[in-house]
This record gives structure tokens, C-alpha cells and sequence, in this order.
């Protein structure tokens, strides 16, 4: 699924990654300087484990605390929350630089096809693997998320269904160390589906999926346990799990930190973080290149920023022929050049909602929105929105609009400045919307309570997949914040989740990217980059590109 980032986190997932790289230039590594980057790989200072230090403590920012710590909520589906939960929660499925998807070797001993019609799984789930009350991690976890997660029970508050509404049962095989999953229908990307688990504890059941992990983790299951969480401090400190039983992890402690993002580079400089994404902020790029204790990492990633509308019945924005009037006011590349120009140079905005650039099926759709503020100004007025003085007007209402941004998020603030400008010189009046960052998405996007917002989707590697809980018009919102789609794009996302072949997928794919154009649903940005500043010494961390989750029992500080 894809996650919304506070740095904003949500996003979507991707047929196995690997096979849809391509290369692509852009970024830099190193203290400022830029050369080319190529999609599959990473910027983490990689280093063997023996040559870490034995302890120290990892400090690591988050936009936001959490306000659940059940990532697979409708309201815990960001980023920060990921980063925290995946220390601490089993990992079954990972992904490498490269966007491969592996089994992890802690929770899975093997995962395979192992028929095709009908479409079968079957996990070797690794028999030392258990929670942290001593209980066993087996099938019935697998089995338990899926019920959860399916759409059967609308009581459970998911995020997406991504996957889990395709299988029609998940059955104990030879043992109770063996998942067998059975689809009722294909899907291509099934390695995408078990990410993160939960216990069956938590999933069995709809108050315990939706409330029953708001304060604290009840169990975990990974490299850390819990040692505090803090919401009057707002951190969560995690340190090693004496009982875990893979490779032990170097550090000894790590602490997640809740930093606006405007106070994040002061407190890397004043050493109360070591890791601080800096991927669209200039004024801290331009800081971070100036500390000799930091360097920057950097790398291609399938994250991007958009801006999306509000057509939810009885909006102001509810007619798509007026969403489209107002993309086609707002000029992508002056966004893309101030917003990031300066720290990834060339770089052009993206015109895809599916693919990024750097995967070989990414095109460019988006023609319908090209930037044409007189042919935004004459469809205006054939919609009945006259300009009277500076402000136009339909039936005695202004067109006024609410740009909803979160509170010391620098690249919103000046991404709404800008659409303030440009819409504004088309007769379009917009406000700006600043609300605290701990409530911007709880209180304020879930519910509708905007007409335009601003954050970035946090991909994965399965574009396809995990755009459905976005772009998909259904029952329950999952993360389609605007409510706008229609049927068509529901079929064709259907066809191309259970299309085997990889390019028939890639052109499904496309068609539907045209759709969501002609349906107003959203504009995309500019692909955000990865840059982060790390202090010096640290290995195993930094742009991470297609790789996911963080290593963490893998991160230390070099000895020396």
C-alpha cells in the first residue's frame, strides 16, 4: 500500500520492481556534489555488521507522534508510523535496493508460487519467530490479518485492501508453521501483501484492530521491544529485545523523536538527531552541506509530491470540469524548479500517477493539464464562474478555495504560496489553511475538511497494487481523501492487479494513470528526491531509495 509522508507518508506499492528499473540521471552523493544516480540503488553508507561498533544509540525524527501504532488503520497508514512500528513488528517480506522483494529469513523461511491455477502461496514460516509474550508467530497470524483486512468486516478501520481482497482463504499447511494462500482471483504483486505483521491478538478482533494499539504496541515481534513511549515528551524509545533470536542488533537503543520539520536540521546540528531528511527543504540542504560532522546520501526513490483535490458531493470542487480548469492555472515546472531544482538539477515535473521516473514504464500522460491559464480563464467562464472585480463568481458565490497544509512544513507552505499565486491571477481566490501537523491528516484530510492539500505519497516497490486504496472509488475512503473516481478506473485497476504479464500490466496501467487524469482526482508534482543527512560514522541508514523497511538491527556506528 502506499503511505502519506509528514516528510508527509502514505503510498502505494508496485510486479516485482527489479524488472521495472530503469536508469536515470539526477541527484549527487557526498557533501553537496551531484552525479549521476541510478534507480536500484541505495546511499547508506553499507557496511558488514562486524565491522560496527557493539552499542550506542540511533536519535531519528518524526513529523508527527503516533497517533496509532497499527500501521494497517485508516488513520496509521503514514510513514513516521511505518518507520516506528517495522523496529518493533515482524517484517516477513522486504524489499532490497533494487526493489526485489525477498523473504525475511527472521520470520519466513521460503515463500513460493506454488501453483498458478488456481493461484497458490504457501509461507515456511521460521519456527523460532515469536511474539513477545513468548507465543508462537504461526499461520493463524496470516490467516487473522487477511480476515482483517479483506473488506468482509466493515466494522475494521482499514487503511487499504490492497492484496488481502484477493485471496480466498489462507489455510494451515503441513504444520502450524506453513501458510498456504489460496487467491480467487490473480494478483500479479502477491509478494507485496504481508509487509508487516500483526498478532492475530490484535487483528481477531475490530476494537482491538481500531483502538486496542492507540496508546502503546500491546506485543511485538521484532530486533526491539518497546522500552517508552512518551506522549507528553512525544517519543517512542525502542531497545534490543533480549529474546530475539536472529543476528543480534548494534545498537543498543533507539530513540524516535517527534522534531517539526523546520527544527529538524537545528536539532542534527546541535546533535539531538543523527538522521534528518532534508529531500525538499533548500534552506536545509543548502545548512546541511555546511556541517562538517554530516554527510549527505542520496538516491532515487519512487516518492512524489502532489497536490490533491477535494470532489467529494457538495464540494466546491465537485465538478471535474472545474477541478481540470484549475490543474491546467497551475504551473508544475516554476513549482518543480523552486521547490527542488537546486538540490536535484534537470529534474522535471512528474507526469504520472502510477510510475516514477526511473521505472521503464513510466509515461507521460498528462497532456490534458498542461499549463494553459488562458484556456483555465475561457473554460471558467463557460462553468458560469465570472470574474467580477478580482475574484470570479457563480450565482452570488466567490470561488474560493481552502488549501489545507500542515503547520511548519516548509515545502507545503511554499507549494500553497505558489498555487495562491497562480490561481489568484485567474480570478480564483485561495486561503491558506495552516493546521498543527498532529492533526492534519486525523482531523482534517480523513475527514474532507479541504478543498486542495499538499503532501508526498511514499512509494514501494509495486506502483500498480498500491495505488488502489488511493485512486479506487469505494465503500470505505482508504486513502482516496477526495473521493473522486469513477468506474472505469475501477475496472482497469482490477485487470491490471490481475494481469500476469508484465507489460499488458504496464499498459493497463497507463490507461488507467489517463483516466485518473481526465477525472480531476489529483496533480502530481515533482518525483520527490531522496536526500538525506546522516552524521558521519553511521552505516546501514540514509537514502534507502526502493529499500524498505529501515535495517535497523543492521545500523552502527564504525569502529575507529
Amino acid at each position: 500500500m502506499s503511505r502519506a509522508r509528514h516528510r508527509w507518508s502514505v503510498m502505494v506499492v508496485p510486479l516485482v520492481a527489479a524488472a521495472l528499473l530503469a536508469s536515470a540521471c539526477g541527484g549527487g552523493t557526498g557533501e553537496g556534489a551531484t552525479q549521476p544516480q541510478q534507480a536500484g540503488r541505495n546511499d547508506i553508507n553499507p557496511r558488514p555488521v562486524a565491522e560496527l561498533k557493539d552499542g550506542g544509540e540511533l536519535k531519528l525524527a518524526v513529523n508527527g507522534y503516533p497517533v496509532t501504532f497499527n500501521y494497517l488503520h485508516v488513520n496509521g497508514n503514514e510513514a513516521d508510523i511505518f518507520d516506528v512500528v517495522t523496529s518493533l513488528m515482524p517484517t516477513p517480506v522486504r524489499f532490497e535496493a533494487d526493489g526485489t522483494a525477498v523473504a525475511d529469513g527472521n520470520y519466513l523461511e521460503s515463500m513460493e508460487l506454488t501453483s498458478r491455477d488456481p493461484q497458490v502461496v504457501t509461507f515456511r514460516l521460521n519456527q523460532k519467530a515469536h511474539w513477545s509474550d513468548g507465543t508462537p508467530i504461526t499461520w493463524e497470524d496470516y490467516r487473522s490479518q487477511w480476515r482483517a483486512m479483506n473488506r468482509s468486516n466493515p466494522e475494521y478501520q482499514i487503511s487499504a485492501a490492497n492484496g488481502y481482497e484477493a485471496i480466498g482463504s489462507v489455510e494451515r499447511g503441513r504444520d502450524d508453521f506453513e501458510a498456504v494462500i489460496t487467491f480467487s482471483r490473480k494478483f500479479a504483486d502477491w509478494k507485496s501483501i504481508y509487509e508487516i505483521l500483526y498478532p492475530k491478538s490484535m487483528t481477531g478482533d475490530p476494537a482491538s484492530f481500531n483502538t486496542g494499539w492507540k496508546d502503546r504496541p500491546l506485543l511485538t515481534g521484532g530486533a526491539f521491544r518497546v522500552a517508552e513511549v512518551n506522549p507528553g515528551a512525544k517519543t517512542v524509545s525502542v531497545v534490543r529485545d533480549e529474546s530475539w533470536w536472529g543476528d543480534k542488533p548494534k545498537l543498543d537503543r533507539i530513540v524516535f523523536r517527534t522534531v517539526p520539520n523546520d527544527g529538524q536540521i537545528d536539532a542534527l546540528a546541535n546533535g539531538e538527531l543523527d538522521v534528518v531528511d532534508i529531500a525538499d527543504d533548500l534552506n536545509a540542504y543548502q545548512r546541511a552541506t555546511a556541517l562538517s560532522t554530516i554527510d549527505l546520501r542520496r538516491a532515487l526513490a519512487p516518492n512524489y509530491r502532489h497536490i490533491t483535490f477535494n470532489g467529494a458531493k457538495g464540494a466546491i470542487l465537485e465538478d471535474v470540469e472545474l477541478r481540470l480548469a484549475l490543474q491546467k492555472a497551475i504551473d508544475r515546472t516554476v513549482m518543480t524548479n523552486a521547490m527542488v531544482g537546486q538540490i536535484s538539477p534537470g529534474i522535471k515535473p512528474l507526469n504520472n500517477h502510477i510510475y516514477v521516473e526511473g521505472l521503464k514504464h513510466y509515461k507521460d500522460n498528462s497532456g490534458l493539464v498542461a499549463h494553459d491559464p488562458e484556456a483555465a480563464k475561457r473554460k471558467l467562464d463557460e462553468l458560469g464562474w465570472k470574474l467580477e472585480g478580482e475574484v470570479r463568481k457563480k450565482d452570488g458565490r466567490e470561488l474560493r478555495i481552502r488549501d489545507l497544509i500542515p503547520a511548519n512544513k516548509t515545502s507545503s507552505e511554499q507549494e500553497a504560496k505558489l498555487v495562491q499565486q497562480q490561481l489568484g491571477q485567474i480570478g480564483v481566490k485561495v486561503e491558506i489553511v495552516s493546521v498543527p501537523i498532529g492533526d492534519f491528516f486525523e482531523k482534517h484530510v480523513k475527514k474532507g475538511n479541504f478543498d486542495l492539500t499538499h503532501f508526498a505519497w511514499i512509494g514501494t516497490p509495486f506502483p500498480i497494487t498500491s495505488s488502489g486504496g488511493i485512486y479506487k472509488l469505494q465503500d470505505q475512503m482508504q486513502q482516496n481523501y477526495g473521493r473522486i473516481g469513477n468506474e472505469k478506473i475501477n475496472e482497469l485497476y482490477e485487470r491490471a492487479t490481475e494481469e500476469l504479464d508484465e507489460q499488458k500490466a504496464a499498459d493497463l496501467a497507463n490507461q488507467l494513470d489517463e483516466e485518473i487524469w481526465k477525472s480531476g482526482h489529483s496533480l502530481v508534482t515533482y518525483q520527490r528526491p531522496d536526500v538525506v543527512a546522516v552524521r558521519k560514522g553511521l552505516a546501514n541508514v540514509g537514502a534507502h531509495g526502493f529499500q524498505r523497511p529501515t535495517p535497523y538491527s543492521k545500523i552502527g556506528y564504525v569502529n575507529g
